[in-house]
């Protein structure tokens, strides 16, 4: 059984969104999957092509804690994925701090699992974004029952365990 919050954490290409896929499958809930990245980013095309047909999707590119707040308890989430939808926003000129908020406020309303898919930043990220998905991340990370670092697609379980 997945804890109310699951955070994964890897790199690009690292497995990370199979591996969060089928904790979300293996609830046996509706399986969800709230995208953050812009309609016309092409990361969000091939994101999408990857799912199963039986998925509901929703786009979240700035609003994910009200899309979170709106789902009820039969299903199961995979929020995929907060560096784009922080991006967004930065660029939109939000306060990360704001957003942060409304983010949490969203996870605490949601009726069902949700698994949030991260990565830490890079050095070559603006420094502003760097400091508040860092933020953000070690905020979800202090929330989550579960964390875990998936590299080369093999889960490394940092807190709490695997169902």
């Amino acid at each position: 059984m997945l804890p109310g919050l699951t955070f994964v954490l890897g790199t690009a290409g690292s497995g990370k969104a199979g591996f969060a896929k089928t904790l979300v499958t293996g609830t046996g809930r509706g399986p969800v999957c709230i995208l953050t990245a812009p309609a016309d980013d092409p990361a969000a095309q091939s994101s999408l092509a990857g799912r199963e047909t039986d998925w509901t999707i929703l786009r979240a590119p700035r609003d994910i804690g009200r899309t979170l707040a709106g789902i009820s308890g039969d299903s199961a989430v995979l929020l995929d994925a907060l560096p784009p939808w922080l991006d967004t926003l930065i660029a939109d000129g939000k306060d990360p701090a704001e957003a942060e908020a409304e983010l949490m406020a969203g996870l605490a309303l949601c009726a069902a699992p949700v698994i949030v898919l991260s990565c830490e930043p890079a050095p070559s990220d603006p420094p502003g974004f760097c400091a508040a998905l860092s933020r953000l991340n070690l905020k979800l990370a202090a929330k989550a029952g579960l964390v875990v670092n998936v590299i080369a697609g093999l889960p490394q379980v940092l807190k709490g365990d695997l169902p």
